[in-house]
């Protein structure tokens, strides 16, 4: 194989290992984060206790109540102030942790249900059993008629059904490729490192790529979060979607700022180390010995 094959060869399989270094990540984020129920389930726990999250809970369930709720005009504002406080408190208590819990799961698994089969309703979460654990402290706390709260199922989507096809087709594939996709990136690299004619340089071409890469992927989240808070509608929590958001995409966020980190630290150390390759072998060189002067001849 000719040198002029060799180095396309090895720029073509570095190249490729570098796009699909992005992609693979976010495969194995989708599958081993996301698709993972335990993880899923350990990732998403502080949400209950962030104020924009508790705060939408507590203004859904307020607007469930309040519809089942007969009372005069004048005394609705006063009556929804204080159920809405009442529900405000009761996010701050540990049953309301369990709730959370309880309902985030459920929400878990009717999605990926709904991803892995062919339904095309909306995904929705219901909050009865946070309604009911409302009443129950009213009740407890004596306040007038909270014992003929009803407990309706009042449901809030968590996934349209106009989405939910775009996400399967999306879900599948990165699914299907959060295993194959990151031992092809490793492959493609290690066998474009070792094509090259110049190896080192071809680990500096990896490292940068890599960190191109995962930048890239660093602005992608940041635009798809924008993206999906701008795609919601007005009356669903911006503040409470974000936190979502950025818990949901934590672990994706860090990987991509390592890879950033990895591929820099990877592309220095391999110019440091051809620096001092080139420093030894200019150090070991012999010297040339002095040149001797010519020999005077005396007349």
């Amino acid at each position: 194989m000719s040198l002029r094959v060799r180095s396309a060869l090895s720029a073509v399989l570095i190249a490729l290992a570098c796009l699909l270094a992005p992609v693979g990540t976010l495969a194995m984020w989708a599958t081993y984060e996301i698709g993972d129920s335990a993880r899923y389930e350990a990732t998403t726990a502080p949400l209950a206790t962030d104020p924009a999250v508790r705060e939408a809970i507590a203004a859904a369930t307020t607007d469930g109540i309040m519809r089942e709720v007969e009372v005069g005009p004048r005394l609705r504002r006063p009556v929804r102030s204080f159920v809405h406080e009442a529900v405000r408190s009761f996010t701050q208590t540990p049953a309301f942790h369990t709730a959370w819990q309880a309902a985030n799961q459920a929400a878990y698994d009717a999605v990926m249900r709904a991803l892995r089969d062919d339904r095309e309703r909306a995904v929705t979460l219901d909050l009865a059993p946070v309604t009911e654990q409302v009443k129950r402290r009213l009740t407890h706390d004596h306040v007038p008629f909270a014992n003929r709260i009803p407990v309706e199922h009042t449901e809030i989507t968590v996934l349209r059904a106009a989405d939910l096809r775009e996400f399967r087709k999306g879900f599948h594939v990165l699914e299907f490729a959060g295993f194959w996709l990151p031992v092809a990136t490793v492959v493609l690299a290690v066998a474009g490192v070792l094509v090259a004619v110049c190896r080192r340089r071809a680990v500096v071409a990896t490292g940068l790529g890599t960190a191109l890469g995962a930048g890239l992927l660093a602005v992608a989240i940041a635009v798809g979060r924008r993206l999906t808070l701008a795609g919601l509608p007005s009356d669903v929590s911006h503040a409470a979607a974000g936190a979502i958001y950025d818990t949901l995409t934590t672990t994706l966020r860090s990987v991509s700022w390592l890879l950033l980190a990895l591929g820099l630290v990877v592309a220095l150390g391999a110019l440091l180390t051809e620096r001092i390759a080139r420093l030894r072998r200019a150090s070991a060189a012999p010297t040339p010995a002095p040149a001797e002067e010519p020999t005077q001849v005396r007349a």
